[in-house]
């Protein structure tokens, strides 16, 4: 019979994936991936069948790293507005503590060796965001604009904000307010 996986070694390895993209790009080497999470790599093939595997789980893990982020105390209820402060405070927050994780999340947003199927589950996990853009458009305090454009909005003023707290992290509030108001002044019809 089979051992069972080890979830502390499947986290080890996505661990290190994410450093090594972050830094080298999804050309980095499962080699490399594998020693720095401490394992052989024979082993990261027993969790990961293919490097576009990992490829694909990493994307997934980080996705649903960063949810778990902006989720955390979501006022369901509160305007529009505050709802996108609180998605953008949190979100700041994540890459400023996550600096590796948010470099390989933009390496994998435009890869190739991410598939459709895992692009469309990395959405999906946002659904609630969505909904709550869909509101704000139906309600006129957004400016309606291609879902594109708004996207890529909000990864410019993100990229930005965290450049300048990267520099200065004890200027984390300054920026992280400065940039939500620039980014509320881009998005909605105020």
């Amino acid at each position: 019979m089979a051992r069972p996986l080890s979830e502390e070694k499947r986290n080890a390895i996505l661990a290190s994936a994410a450093d090594a993209v972050a830094s080298l790009g999804v050309s980095a080497s499962t080699a490399k991936i594998a020693k720095d999470a401490g394992i052989a790599e024979g082993t990261l093939f027993v969790y990961f069948p293919t490097k576009d595997d990992l490829i694909n789980e990493l994307y997934l893990a980080l996705k649903a790293d960063m949810k778990a982020a902006v989720a955390t105390g979501y006022p369901e209820t509160a305007n529009v507005k505050e709802r996108c402060e609180h998605l953008w405070n949190r979100s700041i927050d994540w890459g400023a503590r996550n600096p590796a994780k948010r470099k390989a999340m933009r390496q994998l947003s435009v890869s190739d060796k991410v598939t459709a199927a895992s692009r469309k589950a990395g959405m999906a996990v946002f659904q609630d965001i969505q909904s709550m853009l869909d509101e704000g458009f139906a309600s006129g305090i957004l400016r309606r604009q291609p879902q594109g454009m708004l996207a890529a909005t909000t990864d410019v003023l993100t990229d930005m904000t965290l450049e300048f707290i990267y520099r200065e992290p004890d200027k984390l509030e300054i920026y992280r307010r400065s940039g939500f108001e620039a980014y509320w002044g881009a998005i909605s019809n105020k």
